[in-house]
């Protein structure tokens, strides 16, 4: 395992939500040991009252609620033992990880400032404790944005998805324990590639358990590779995106952050990574572990590129991973990721709802809460399945007609018999962001009309248009009586143009905050109440410049050298590139592997396996001295260089040449300003 406990502030602020969650593990912040999510310091936003169209826009969603069957409810409530006595779960220093009272706020029916819709999700997802789902199966809920699973096999326990970070899966453990027994962890399942599924293992377990085999780590094919190289390129950019949709420097409560619409707030503690010791390849493949059987599904391409469910024979219980949830789920998260294939995850339910549908009275899954009875979980499939096919095909077929993303948008909505269904609301992804994904994945961004073939950027564009409309005070008349008429999103567009016109117009940035705070009042999906305030807070105050996150150096360790040098090639300056044409030979001595370098016409190339007499210099070092040189900048490598942790044979001044290419980048760039 390398050494990294080198602090190399690089400045790319990485987060996690997730980051992580929520699959996004961006890398390169600075690397000195587990991953830690810090909390931001938040500004208290104004008070701003909800708007009588805000009011009016929230009657059918209103109405929705009030004739609620509580089912959900009741599945929700089903099982529970206990909670922790002491909501805050901290981190070694004393930092809050989760505040399970955070949530409390969520009692009663909704204020005015948040859609029922979405309060009622809410007050769901954020029961938490210890829940007993069936004898045998127990699940600690409302710790963290995803679920912990414990099954009884006998000598100890198999643990389903370990939550984000350490303390938070410490802090469930110990639940347990208290509770049911202090008893072994027999062994430790990550159903996909997700950072909230994978990232508290050190806080249940240790490397030492995995490596020795006292604890089986069991995923799906692929999941290492995935785990590690999801997000990498374009970290810094998913990292900054991911505090919209997250919400991650809001504040908690009405008129803030009311979860992210999957599940709670991510928990903002140390993030691990233990490496799998058994690969799940096949559907059909059977392990046994302790008393228990287990029967896998795999699934990639559908809410994660590595994915399975699981059914448990003995139990009549399945175990569907994120493929199934409380929520219309993403096929394009709002921080970026490949766009995800809905026809596949659509067809994967359908093989579930064959393998499993008749065998199963429970399901329990990695967000949200358990269903009980055969029909119910037969229909609660079908019904979810039948909403990723109904917005793949439908999506396709007015492609097809000629229709565009933003079109297609405008008028795809689920037929009635599938929209009332909770499970298939927008709270966390949205038919409306959903459809432009699918419309992506087909066509790409271009929509074939010569005028959006080369448009304007943004600020030119806002310039011209405000000219264009008479000036910046007639946007701005024309904006208020757009927003007095209840036009939000068009009041939005105008008042864009004229921030992207002249960000130094405070009355505009003022009125278009007002109008976001509106937009996200409104919001049934917890990801766009996010998004608006969190557009409305940077507005007001600028963007907060987060810290650095950390990055594990067992992630670290798992990630490939071909990886890191395709990060170091998307951060070289052109400029000096184009000023210098080289090859170096680079020899990793711990890990026995040899790089080709080459930079020329401005790209810098790396080939694995490869060397090349004819190369101005060949170096000698370790992949913890290449991290931190590649990634610290020519401070760090001079050091390195004096220290005599590289050995350099050649022309010495070429390994400081390519140093002196990768560049820092900055993740906390403008968005809702030029």
């Amino acid at each position: 395992m390398l050494s990294l406990r080198f602090w190399l502030g690089l400045g790319v602020g990485i987060a996690l939500c997730a980051l992580v969650v929520l699959g996004t593990l961006s890398f390169f912040g600075s690397l000195i040991g587990p991953m830690l999510i810090a909390a931001p310091a938040i500004p208290v936003p104004p008070v701003i009252a909800p708007a009588e169209a805000t009011k009016m826009s929230m009657q059918e969603a209103r109405d929705l609620v009030a004739n609620d069957d509580r089912k959900d409810f009741e599945f929700a409530e089903r099982g529970f033992i206990a909670t922790r006595s002491d909501p805050i779960i901290r981190r070694a220093d004393g930092g809050v990880v989760v505040d399970l009272s955070s949530y409390d706020f969520l009692q009663g029916q909704a204020p005015e400032s948040v859609n029922p819709s979405l309060w009622r999700h809410a007050q769901i997802l954020t029961k938490h404790g210890l829940f007993k789902v069936m004898d045998g199966i127990y699940q600690v809920r409302g710790f963290d944005i995803s679920t912990v699973t414990f099954i009884d096999a006998g000598e100890g326990w198999i643990v389903v998805d370990p939550l984000t970070t350490m303390e938070a899966a410490k802090a469930a453990y110990d639940l347990v324990s208290e509770h049911l027994g202090q008893r072994a962890i027999l062994a430790v399942i990550y159903s996909h590639s997700h950072g909230d599924h994978f990232g508290g293992a050190a806080g249940i377990i240790s490397a030492e358990d995995a490596r020795t085999v006292r604890v089986k780590v069991i995923a799906p094919d692929g999941f290492l590779k995935e785990a590690v190289s999801e997000n990498i390129i374009a970290g810094p950019a998913m990292s900054r995106r991911a505090r919209y949709q997250f919400g991650m420097t809001l504040p908690r409560g009405p008129e803030g952050e009311v979860t992210s619409g999957l599940g709670p707030g991510v928990s903002r503690g140390t993030i691990s990574m233990i490496a799998p010791t058994i690969d799940i390849t096949t559907t059909g493949q059977e392990l046994t572990i302790g008393t228990v059987t287990l029967v896998f599904q795999v699934t990639p391409g559908t809410e994660a590129p590595a994915e399975m469910n699981f059914y448990l024979p003995q139990f009549r219980a399945v175990f569907m991973a994120e493929n199934a949830n409380l929520t219309m789920h993403n096929l394009l998260p709002a921080r970026g990721a490949l766009v995800r294939d809905s026809k596949a995850w659509a067809d994967y339910l359908t093989e579930s709802i064959r393998l499993f549908g008749d065998k199963s009275e429970v399901m329990f899954a990695a967000h949200g809460i358990p269903r009980f009875g055969q029909a119910e979980i037969v229909a609660f499939l079908k019904k979810h399945r039948d909403a990723y096919k109904f917005l793949h095909d439908q999506s396709v077929r007015l492609m097809n007609g000629g229709l565009t993303a933003a079109e297609i948008a405008e008028v795809l909505a689920l037929p009635s018999v599938l929209a009332r269904e909770w499970y298939n609301r927008g709270y966390y992804g949205t038919m409306s962001h959903n459809s432009k994904a699918i419309y992506q994945r087909y066509m790409g961004w271009f929509d074939a009309n010569p005028a959006n073939l080369w448009p304007l950027p943004p600020e030119p564009a806002a310039k011209l248009y405000v000219e264009a409309m008479g000036g910046a005070e007639a946007v701005m008349a024309r904006a208020r009586e757009a927003a007095a008429a209840g036009d939000y999103r068009w009041a939005a567009m105008l008042l864009n143009h004229l921030v992207f016109a002249d960000a130094g117009n405070e009355a505009a940035r003022s009125f278009l905050a007002e109008v976001y705070t509106q937009l996200g009042f409104q919001a049934e999906a917890g990801t766009w109440r996010n998004i608006y305030l969190t557009g409305a807070q940077e507005l007001r105050s600028g963007v907060l410049r987060l810290p650095p996150a950390t990055v594990s150096a067992e992630m670290l360790d798992a990630t490939t050298t071909a990886m890191l040098l395709d990060f170091a090639a998307v951060r070289v300056n052109p400029e000096k590139a184009l000023a210098q044409s080289f090859a170096l030979n680079i020899e990793i001595t711990d890990r026995g592997e040899r790089v080709l370098v080459t930079v020329e016409n401005g790209v810098l190339i790396h080939e694995e396996g490869v060397s090349d007499k004819a190369a101005g210099a060949s170096v000698q070092i370790t992949r913890g001295d290449l991290v931190k040189c590649l990634f610290g900048g020519s401070a760090v490598a001079a050091v390195i260089k004096a220290s005599g942790g590289v050995t350099i044979t050649g022309d010495a001044a070429l390994f400081d040449a390519l140093v002196s290419l990768i560049e820092p980048v900055d993740a906390n760039f403008n968005i809702v300003t030029p």
